[in-house]
This record gives structure tokens, C-alpha cells and sequence, in this order.
């Protein structure tokens, strides 16, 4: 005799976890179960009470802040669990009353319907070399906003530099003999100076940490083939993998595209088709990365000796589709350029269909199980 299935919504939160029970029949009533800690400790208090019923055990709740540890500790215990993303919950016209209490019953209830799509849990490893990808992000910005503040500082303090590059050795040795009117200035100078050089040497850290983590990592060959492309560095090939996990993942390049959010909106009605931007969707750092490679392909194709060291150990079958990309994407930009279009969007479609080559090469290198 099979068991009957319980749907169970979990609304989560820093400090509590609301509970909704969902028997399985479409006229069952949704439960309030009630609210517990947020503890996992808590959480099997609750498992123990519903295994004792007798019923299978389906729980679903939102993906958000707090991770990735409830899913874990349920999947370990053998349960069935999915993480679903906050924007592809459907949720009623009209509505206008929003608790915790609603929100786990209507998890159990879509859960139990069907409704729900789980979102993609990556590894712990996945998920650690994730972090660092995010980390160095961050630092990168902080970086950025650093140089902001100190040109902002000189500027207003009437300080113009007159040379090509910025942060060049050139340009350091112009900001060291700088001497300010008043000592307090001089101070603020030496302050945003140092915050600079504090973040770039941050920015080096963990790049140089990536670099030695992603040799041991299980995605590591897909890191390494990635970079025969042109224009993927190994912070670009890095994060991008950490970010999507295994591209295998996706049946064909078009649910890549489209996860990544690369794919044109559309607002189309019998016969009328008009179709927007893109949707933005899916994983928005994954997609800054290859916005960034993709201005790479605005030159002639040729291959580089920087680039013919990255492709020297790798097999035959990964860089000829790097040099099949290298052709058809420095040739596209070339094309759409002629035809007018902006070229912020002309990026944006090299980076769609770069997205393509690299799901082919990711299914030309065997990946740890």
C-alpha cells in the first residue's frame, strides 16, 4: 500500500521557520502548522512528530539569505526537498495581504499542484569556490569605488592628471609627489591612497587563490578548457562555472542562454510580435562575465601568444571550437556593426552566443562525478 504525501511549506527566516501542511488530494485543506525556531535542531523536533504519522514527506521552501543548509540537512535524512526561486512563485492578482503564515501555506499548496520550480543546488565545493568568485566581486568593487573617491579628491583639491593611463606606474609616481596646502589634506590623500592599494592587493589575493583552488576543484578541466576561448580569462572561466555549476546540466545551448537571461523578452499577441530587451533573468553574475569577454571580439580573429599557451595542453577537439567562435563571433560583431546596430547590444548577442560555444566545450571535457 503506498503512502500517502504531505506537502510541507516552509517559510524561512532568520530566527523562525513558519510551517504549512498540504495533504495529497486537490480538495484537502492547507494546515497551519505552526511557527518554530530557525534552528535545525527545531526543524527535527517537527520531522519527528510528521514521520510519525505515516505519511511521505515533500517539503519546498524559498530560496533566500539563509541559504542552502535546510535543504541539505533534509536530503541527507533521505526527505524530498526542493528550493524554489521567490520570482517564479505565481502568485494571485489582487492580492494584497502578505504573512508568513500565507507564504507557507501557499508553498504547500503550489507544491502540492505542481506549480513549483525548483531552482538548481550547487555542491558544497561548488558552492565554497562560488563564494570566493562572489568575494573577489566584491573586492573588485570596492576597488573601483576606492579610485572613485581619491580621482573625486583630487579633482576638487585642483589636481589634474595630464598623462594616457590611470594606475600606471606613471600615474602612482604623479599622486606620491603631490603635496597638499594643509596637513589635514595631506592626511586625507595618504588615507584614500592607501585604501586603494589595501583593495588592489585584495584583488590579488583572491585571484591568485582562485587560480590555485581551481586546479583541485572537480570543475577544474571545464575551468582550464573555457579559457581557449578568446576573451575568457581565468577569472571570467571560473566564475562563470562556479556560478552555473556543471553546464552539462542544460539539455541544449538555448535553456543556457535563456537561464542566463541573455534571451530577448517578448509581449506578443495574435498577430502582433514585438519583442524587447533582454530578459535579465537567471544569474546576473555569470552574465556580467560574459558581457565582459565579449568585447574582446570587436578585433580581427587571430590567435594570440597569450592565448595559444592557455589552448597548449588541451584537446584538439576544444580549440578548434574556440577558433570556430573566435571566426563566427568576430565576424557577427563586424556584420551588425555595419547594419547600425548600438553596440551595447551588439555585445549582448556576441555574449549570447559565446555562452553557446562554451556549453560545447563543456561537453568535450569529462567532469568528476
Amino acid at each position: 500500500m503506498e503512502k500517502c504525501i504531505t506537502y510541507v511549506g516552509l517559510d524561512v527566516h532568520k530566527n523562525s521557520i513558519d510551517v504549512a501542511l498540504a495533504d495529497e488530494g486537490r480538495d484537502k485543506e492547507v494546515r497551519y502548522y505552526g511557527t518554530i525556531d530557525g534552528s535545525l535542531d527545531a526543524l527535527d523536533k517537527v520531522l519527528r512528530k510528521l514521520v510519525s504519522r505515516g505519511t511521505e514527506l515533500r517539503f519546498v521552501y524559498e530560496a533566500g539569505p539563509c541559504g542552502y543548509d535546510i535543504y541539505r540537512h533534509l536530503t541527507r535524512k533521505g526527505f524530498d526537498c526542493i528550493v524554489v526561486a521567490p520570482s517564479l512563485i505565481p502568485k494571485k492578482s489582487g492580492s494584497r495581504i502578505k504573512n508568513d503564515r500565507r507564504d507557507a501555506e501557499m508553498l504547500a499548496r503550489l507544491h502540492r499542484a505542481g506549480e513549483l520550480t525548483p531552482v538548481y543546488v550547487p555542491r558544497i565545493e561548488d558552492e565554497a569556490m562560488r563564494d570566493l568568485c562572489r568575494a573577489r566581486i566584491d573586492a573588485k568593487n570596492a576597488e573601483r569605488k576606492a579610485r572613485q573617491q581619491l580621482n573625486a579628491f583630487l579633482l576638487r583639491s585642483g589636481f589634474r592628471y595630464s598623462g594616457k593611463t590611470l594606475w600606471s606606474l606613471a600615474h602612482w609616481r604623479w599622486i606620491s609627489d603631490i603635496h597638499m596646502t594643509h596637513s589635514a589634506q595631506q592626511i586625507t590623500l595618504q588615507e584614500y591612497v592607501d585604501a586603494v592599494r589595501s583593495n588592489t592587493e585584495r584583488v590579488d589575493r583572491i585571484t591568485e587563490q582562485i587560480c590555485l583552488l581551481a586546479a583541485e576543484w572537480r570543475l577544474g578541466p571545464v575551468v582550464e578548457a573555457l579559457q581557449a576561448l578568446r576573451g575568457v580569462s581565468l577569472v571570467v572561466a571560473s566564475t562563470t562555472v562556479a556560478e552555473l555549476g556543471d553546464l552539462s546540466r542544460f539539455d541544449n545551448p538555448r535553456h543556457l542562454m535563456a537561464y542566463l537571461g541573455l534571451v530577448p523578452s517578448e509581449h506578443s499577441s495574435g498577430e502582433s510580435t514585438q519583442r524587447g530587451g533582454i530578459t535579465k533573468t537567471g544569474n546576473g553574475h555569470a552574465r556580467r562575465m560574459l558581457v565582459e569577454a565579449a568585447w574582446s571580439y570587436r578585433l580581427p580573429a587571430r590567435v594570440s601568444r597569450r592565448l595559444r599557451d592557455r589552448q597548449q595542453n588541451l584537446p584538439q577537439a576544444v580549440w578548434e571550437i574556440a577558433w570556430k567562435a573566435q571566426l563566427r563571433l568576430c565576424a557577427r560583431y563586424k556584420r551588425l556593426v555595419t547594419k547600425g546596430k548600438q553596440a551595447q547590444v551588439v555585445i549582448t548577442a556576441i555574449a549570447r552566443e559565446l555562452s553557446a560555444f562554451m556549453w560545447a566545450i563543456a561537453q568535450a571535457v569529462p567532469v568528476a562525478s
